[in-house]
């Protein structure tokens, strides 16, 4: 569906309209005021420019102002264009929602963030949206989450969950990426408002894209509804030669029609006349015109009419069968003196330009936060949105108790992946309330990642039935039983929205108060591919387990194309995150029930595995068969590592192990042993949280310092040689430790296709490797 021409007003006054323009003033010149006071004001001791956006934030104000004064309702929930921070700040100040000293706090530490920030900002935030393009996804994923509960849980009404977009936002891969997904043309609670203000950070949007992108989300299944000219323009188009007119500015390049905006009137009317078949019908209309009336037409936009954006917006609520999205033409600059110029995104009003605003827009640079008149009909309406948004309370449900066990005895020879798949179906029969919350998402991967038997037990979630036309074939592994009650999310091959619906469903306990533990499954290669989504959802705080495998290059013959070599030390540096990365079964299912023991719950933290598809012997591991010895271990392990071997006296060197490398590191050890050597072995499940151990001990951050001592005893200082399926350096700083040489072995260069053995020879982390780099140091 496309609407093109909004639906004539079903209520509303001229007075409220009136009413409303007045706040809409009010919120454009508190948005402006607070970057103006933030950069020409406040003192900043490092003389840095502090920036913002008044150009960007100008452009939203109408959309805003309609949407959160007249139309929003208490259970939606808004993602705001990051560059519209001041915009929705100034708003919450009138709803009363924000005290009035961080408005003069704009960037400044411990006050009013860059971008909208769910979990920094001092006011109501329902996304973060800093990084241009996800929090816009964020909304799908969020919409798709709450459904998701609604199904599964007892759980509150839910609203729209509304994206106000930037046009050069479009640009961004992550949107397409989102709206194409299959799941999606069925979230008719999703409504995008793009701001089609033509331009982008340095340039104006070339030629006209707005129409070719509407077409784009129309084969995609969404309705689209368009806000381009104003009721000013569209009588014009009306009278004796508009329909000229009107072809002429629907004609008109991005570039041409912002030239107009920034023209005196002699110019602006040679320009608009331009040269085509329809010079005579322009030059009808305008004629007609003063100056002033000419300049207010060319600028008489539908993004920036009230009652057309409230049509709009309603229009959108009709829709029940598919997301929505509102294309709002707009002015970059609206009101401003900057308006519509291309250079005017990080553009900062003068003091003489910021007074004069001030006696455009009926305000005190005397006093710029006041608010409006008691008893005023602003007041009024400030107090009735205040009341229509305020929401109740979410009451929040508890996790379910985390056993530290699953009773599983590890032998034989498995692998880390191959314990994963285990571990669920033993969590669902050992635990079955607490399974009931797990809920695993894949990008097309489910069944090379381990996830097969779980499938088969829990089903695919779905949002209506679905027949498995292949249920009846026993040749099929994996049984895609679809329904309301599944609790597995098959996404198509897109990484980013894999981590997107990641950090929205870790969010539920605190949107809807249901705690889910969500698992997300990927090839490790491509948790580069999806880093920046997935951390900017630990940055709003969603919390969620991602499982990268299988990983490094044991994964041989496939080559250097699925071969990760960075992800180590990239789990190592993620905030809100621990990186684990176990060698054995058992490690793994502590550290996997402990990591769940984190998620849903204020201050928790996500978690990174990094498995493996290599089997490796469980006997290798040693794990203790007495009580309180396997409980000294589990701490062990659950604290980043553990003492696997201990020579007799005093060592010559340590090795220092980590994940699927650890066979050739026991390997190593062996053979030193026979050469007279003596060796400890260190078996590591998080170097993440070792680092952060050694960073305790130099007063830096938060860790558990005794584990250094554990790892590394005062008593047994000596040599390490690390390796691990990975960049070398993510181990190199275990020297520091103990101010000991370390010889750090791993991969450093992309990988190709080959045996275990022949590439763990060619990267030097093979047994051969080990056991020279220990000799060099022990002789060297």
């Amino acid at each position: 569906m496309s609407v093109t021409t909004p639906a004539p007003p079903t209520h509303g006054t001229d007075l409220s309209l009136a009413t409303l323009d007045s706040v809409q003033k009010r919120v454009l010149w508190l948005a402006v005021s607070m970057v103006h006071h933030a950069n020409r004001v406040r003192r900043v001791e490092s003389g840095l420019k502090v920036g913002g956006h008044q150009a960007s934030s100008a452009s939203m104000v109408s959309i805003m102002s309609a949407l959160y004064f007249r139309h929003l309702r208490a259970e939606d929930r808004v993602s705001v264009k990051p560059h519209a921070a001041p915009v929705l700040h100034a708003i919450n100040y009138l709803l009363g929602r924000l005290d009035r000293r961080y408005l003069t706090e704009l960037r400044s530490f411990g006050g009013l963030q860059s971008y909208p920030s769910r979990a920094k900002d001092p006011d109501p935030v329902d996304f973060s949206t800093g990084s241009v393009g996800i929090g816009a996804t964020s909304t799908i994923w969020s919409a798709m989450s709450h459904r998701y509960v609604s199904d599964h849980f007892d759980s509150p009404k839910g609203g729209r969950h509304i994206a106000l977009v930037g046009d050069a936002e479009l640009d961004e891969g992550a949107i397409w990426e989102a709206v194409v997904d299959p799941m999606v043309p069925r979230l008719d609670e999703v409504l995008w408002i793009v701001d089609i203000n033509r331009q982008s950070l340095d340039r104006v949007v070339p030629d006209i894209a707005a129409g070719r992108i509407a077409d784009m989300f129309e084969a995609a299944g969404w309705h689209t509804i368009t806000v381009k000219y104003g009721r000013r323009l569209r009588e014009l188009f009306g009278r004796p030669g508009g329909e000229g007119f009107q072809r002429r500015i629907d004609e008109m390049s991005n570039e041409e029609y912002q030239r107009l905006l920034v023209a005196d009137p002699s110019e602006l009317r040679e320009r608009l006349e331009g040269e085509g078949a329809v010079r005579r019908d322009v030059r009808r209309v305008i004629t007609e015109l003063n100056d002033a009336e000419l300049i207010a037409a060319v600028r008489d936009l539908g993004g920036h009419d009230l009652e057309d954006l409230s049509a709009a917006f309603r229009a959108a609520d009709q829709v029940t069968h598919g997301p929505t999205v509102i294309f709002a033409y707009t002015i970059k600059g609206w009101h401003l003196p900057i308006e519509g110029h291309p250079g005017n995104h990080s553009a900062l009003l003068t003091q003489g330009q910021w007074e004069r605003l001030a006696d455009d827009l009926g305000a005190d640079v005397e006093d710029p936060w006041a608010e409006f008149g008691e008893g005023s009909a602003e007041t009024d309406l400030c107090r009735a949105a205040a009341e229509r948004l305020t929401r109740e309370g979410v009451e929040r449900v508890s996790t379910p108790p985390i056993p530290t066990e699953l009773g599983r005895e590890h032998g034989a020879v498995v692998s880390t992946q191959r314990a994963f798949g285990r571990f669920l179906n033993d969590l669902s029969r050992e635990a079955p309330e607490l399974a009931k919350r797990v809920v695993t998402v894949s990008p097309d991967v489910a069944s090379s990642t381990n996830l097969g038997g779980w499938i088969n037990k829990v089903g695919i979630w779905s949002m209506r039935e679905r027949r498995d036309w292949f249920a009846d074939d026993p040749e099929s592994l994996v049984h895609w039983r679809e329904g309301e009650r599944g609790q597995h999310i098959e996404l198509g091959i897109a990484e980013g929205n894999l981590v997107g619906l990641l950090g929205e469903l870790g969010l539920t306990w605190a949107r809807d108060g249901q705690p889910l533990l969500p698992i997300g499954t990927m090839y490790d290669p491509f948790v580069n591919r999806a880093l920046e989504p997935w951390s900017f959802g630990i940055y709003a705080g969603g919390q969620s387990i991602l499982v990268g495998t299988p990983s490094g290059v044991t994964l041989a013959p496939e080559g250097g194309a699925h071969q990760s070599v960075s992800t180590p030390s990239v789990g190592l540096e993620q905030p809100g995150c621990v990186a684990w990365e176990p060698a054995f079964g058992q490690d793994l299912e502590w550290t996997l029930l402990h990591a769940l023991a984190q998620l849903g719950k204020p201050g928790g933290t996500s978690a990174y595995f990094r498995l493996s598809t290599r089997g490796i012997d469980q006997d290798l591991a040693e794990v203790p068969s007495d009580a309180e010895s396997r409980e000294e271990r589990r701490l062990a392990v659950l604290s980043g590592g553990y003492r696997l071997r201990e020579a007799t006296g005093s060592p010559d060197v340590t090795l220092v192990g980590l994940g699927a490398i650890m066979p050739e590191v026991c390997a190593a050890a062996d053979e030193l042993d026979q050469a007279g050597v003596h060796v400890d072995v260190v078996c590591l499940t998080s170097p993440a949280l070792v680092f952060r151990a050694l960073r305790r001990r130099q007063g830096l951050g938060k860790g558990d310092e005794s584990l250094l001592d554990r790892l590394f005893p005062a008593d047994r200082v000596a040599p390490i040689v690390s390796v691990l399926d990975g960049h070398p350096h993510t181990l190199a700083f275990l020297g520091a430790i103990r101010t000991v040489p370390v010889a750090p072995l791993g991969v450093n260069d992309f990988g190709q296709s080959g045996d275990i053995q022949d590439l763990y020879a060619h990267f030097d982390i093979d047994a051969d490797a080990i056991v020279g780099a220990a000799l060099d140091l022990v002789h060297g």
